[in-house]
């Protein structure tokens, strides 16, 4: 089932995700955000961007194999960054919930995290690249953290105009 995609503005945004239990019908809530992250065309989906504060999110680089991006399809359910390195990189980033905007982001090259997989056993890695930038980005939604919020401020301030404007259409 295709979900909803929650856009700037809307409080569901800045609240933070609570985890999954075992008894919740988390892989039918996968299953879902997949699909509804296919037919969007992005790489990555957070339970708050579909309306279920719920600590999952889900990874796929399908979209950007032209570009020579390995393809990871992947459910992370109550993920945790466990280390970050001290080498940071900028990138451009962008969000299903706020269309038209994307922005350099400073982010950690790798990360050391730990989630539940799909049989809901735990699992621990090491990411690197666009993985880690997309697993980080996608975990900030779980925080109630949007990639505006790290922007450089005069970045902000210029795109404070467009960002009135989504937040009226989508309250």
């Amino acid at each position: 089932m295709i979900l909803p995609i929650i856009k700037y503005g809307s409080p569901l945004l800045r609240k933070k995700a609570f985890d999954i239990d075992k008894g919740d019908s988390f892989s039918l809530m996968a299953e879902n955000m997949a699909s509804t992250l296919k037919k969007y065309e992005g790489i990555g989906l957070a339970g708050p961007q579909v309306g279920a504060i719920k600590n999952v999110f889900i990874i796929d680089t399908t979209p950007m194999k032209e570009r020579g991006t390995a393809i990871v399809e992947k459910v992370y359910y109550n993920p945790v960054i466990l280390n970050w390195s001290e080498n940071s990189i900028y990138y451009n980033e962008g969000c299903l919930s706020i269309p038209g905007i994307n922005e350099d982001v400073l982010r950690p090259d790798k990360i050391e995290v730990r989630y539940r997989d799909e049989n809901f056993d735990w699992r621990e890695e090491v990411l690197d690249g666009l993985i880690a930038r997309i697993f980080q980005h996608e975990y900030d939604h779980l925080q109630g953290i949007l990639f505006i919020d790290k922007i450089a401020p005069i970045r902000k301030k210029l795109l404070t105009g467009k960002l009135k404007v989504l937040a009226k259409e989508n309250k």
